[in-house]
């Protein structure tokens, strides 16, 4: 099992969610989150004073797949993610070695 990590563009959240529904993943976290990359933030103006603005908002996905699943995932979340644009986002794959239902008791199977 892995776990993907993939952090996009807020307004990039329903397509990815929508997409990754096709591809037969039904569960996920979604986190709002902030940061930066390369693009380092940007200028804003409020109320005439110019500012910077260094943390931008974006959104976390997380889920925890097969590893029979993971090239089409990472393939659905890249293609679907992206504008072309510097702040698109990153997709990070860790390894999981065990998971559990809370409720049953039962151990995730690989």
């Amino acid at each position: 099992m892995k776990l993907v990590k993939a952090i996009i563009r807020p307004n990039k959240l329903e397509e990815v969610k929508d997409a990754l529904t096709k591809v037969g993943i039904s569960g996920m976290t979604v986190t709002e989150v902030r940061g930066h990359g390369r693009q380092k933030g940007h200028k804003a103006v409020y109320r005439g004073t110019e500012y910077s603005v260094t943390l931008l908002p974006k959104i976390m996905v997380e889920l925890v797949i097969p590893d029979n699943i993971l090239e089409d995932t990472i393939k659905t979340l890249i293609e679907t993610a992206r504008t072309g644009e510097i702040g698109d986002g990153r997709v990070f794959v860790l390894p999981i070695e065990q998971g559990y239902n809370i409720r049953t008791g039962e151990r995730d199977v690989s």
